[in-house]
């Protein structure tokens, strides 16, 4: 186990000196190379060819159709119609806009496939929202920040095709599995902020009456359809998830440029440029962890780490918990996407010695690493809402943590009930 002290060592040194994630892998898989036997002992071919492997593969071709689509989705007035429904059907509920806030996101969610995106493009109208009803701005901060969480367990999720994909799952069945714990977390939050009602001051819309509710939905049917398509076509067996995010592309385009009408070209190339640039990103650490992967596989590290943990006297229950508490303290360094390259291929041996299944495992993972993003000191989620806010840091984050509370419930729930999260997938099985 002497290189799995090397490779994580010197991976966080690296990381805490600022070194970017995917210079940080490679130069720590270098390192690796020269200490088990030379770097000239592996020809210099092999390193671009496993790179490749990373990135020849259809499930991933995924990740840039489903980036593309939720920049589409982030553009015109798509995100103040699923407001404004979301307002319509839960407003009136105690808690008020702190359930509207949380009933957009999952709606959101099966368009912006990450937590960055659904505070970017939905967050401000929330914000904005809850600031002119007069809401506390520490609630209003918080709750949008924590309903962030919920866009990585809904489809389509880069962070559940990046797993499927590294662990051999599949996508499909990450999809079906993800949903149940996203709608929990949902739930939870929607619970808390009933509760909190009770302490402070929440205004509540008037019930709309079912005229003006049919009028919302008519008005929000369009991008409220696109979770509906692609989930629908991948249960029913349609088209892939990677086909999924090509069709999601197409129908963005369609409400853009034919059913609104708000999407120019100027603005279209604004899109691909950004998708360009975050897709270049995500497609190099991919690579990079490919070969990192295959480095760990050649050493047995998850070998020698399956058979340690199978030796261990604990129920798989109590291993989970652990795993998890560990992903909760990796989160609040790492991004989730680069946290599941580098640590799925470690522990995928290992759960699979247990008899976990993989799928479970995933989706585990996927939702406590995403717990992450509003956690210090590197939470993305935290620097948007700082931009948007204006707030400053310790402010923003004393407003978030309150709400992880509901968040590790359902976490605790999940591992305690692996039928919440295998229902679903288990139907088409």
């Amino acid at each position: 186990m002497e290189y799995l002290t090397i490779f994580f060592g010197l991976m966080v040194v690296l990381f805490a000196l600022g070194v970017p994630i995917a210079i940080g892998i490679g130069l720590t898989c270098l390192t690796v190379l020269v200490i088990s036997g030379g770097i000239g002992a592996i020809p210099a071919e092999l390193f671009a060819l496993q790179m490749m492997r990373g990135l020849n593969s259809f499930p991933i071709l995924a990740i840039p159709f489903f980036i593309f689509a939720a920049a589409l989705m982030n553009v015109g007035t798509v995100a103040s119609r699923i407001f404004d429904f979301a307002n319509g059907l839960v407003g009136f509920v105690r808690g008020g806009l702190g359930h509207v806030n949380v009933m957009a996101s999952m709606i959101f969610s099966g368009m912006s496939s990450t937590a960055v995106a659904d505070v970017a493009g939905l967050g401000q109208l929330e914000l904005k929202a809850m600031r002119d009803r007069g809401y506390p701005q520490r609630f209003s901060v918080g709750i949008t920040g924590a309903s962030s969480v919920i866009s990585p367990m809904i489809p389509p999720s880069i962070a559940l095709v990046v797993y499927g994909w590294q662990s051999g799952s599949s996508i499909a069945a990450m999809f079906m599995a993800g949903l149940i714990p996203g709608f929990l977390v949902g739930i939870s939050l929607m619970i808390t902020s009933f509760v909190v009602s009770y302490w402070l001051d929440m205004p509540r819309t008037p019930w709309p009456g079912f005229r003006e509710l049919a009028r919302l939905f008519w008005r929000a049917l369009p991008p409220l359809l696109t979770p509906v398509i692609i989930v629908g076509g991948i249960w029913s067996g349609v088209f892939t998830p990677t086909e999924a995010g090509a069709i999601a592309c197409v129908y963005a385009l369609f409400l853009g440029f034919v059913a609104y009408r708000e999407m120019t070209w100027t603005l279209l190339l604004e899109v691909l440029s950004r998708t360009v640039r975050f897709t270049s990103i995500i497609l190099f650490i991919i690579a990079i962890a490919t070969f990192y992967g295959w480095l760990l596989v050649r050493l047995r590290i998850p070998q020698e780490l399956a058979v340690l943990m199978s030796g261990l006297e604990m129920s798989n229950t109590a291993i989970l918990f652990a795993m998890m508490g560990f992903f909760l303290l990796i989160g609040c360094f790492m991004s989730v996407v680069e946290a599941i390259l580098i640590f799925t291929p470690i522990f995928m041996l290992t759960i699979q010695a247990l008899g976990i299944d993989p799928v479970y495992f995933g989706v585990l993972m996927v939702l406590t690493l995403s717990v992450g993003v509003i956690t210090p000191p590197f939470g993305n989620v935290l620097f948007v809402l700082v931009e948007i806010t204006g707030m400053p840091f310790e402010r923003v984050v004393q407003a978030v943590l309150p709400f992880l509370i509901p968040i590790l419930g359902v976490i605790v729930l999940l591992i305690l009930a692996p039928g919440l999260v295998m229902f679903l997938p288990g139907l088409f099985r």
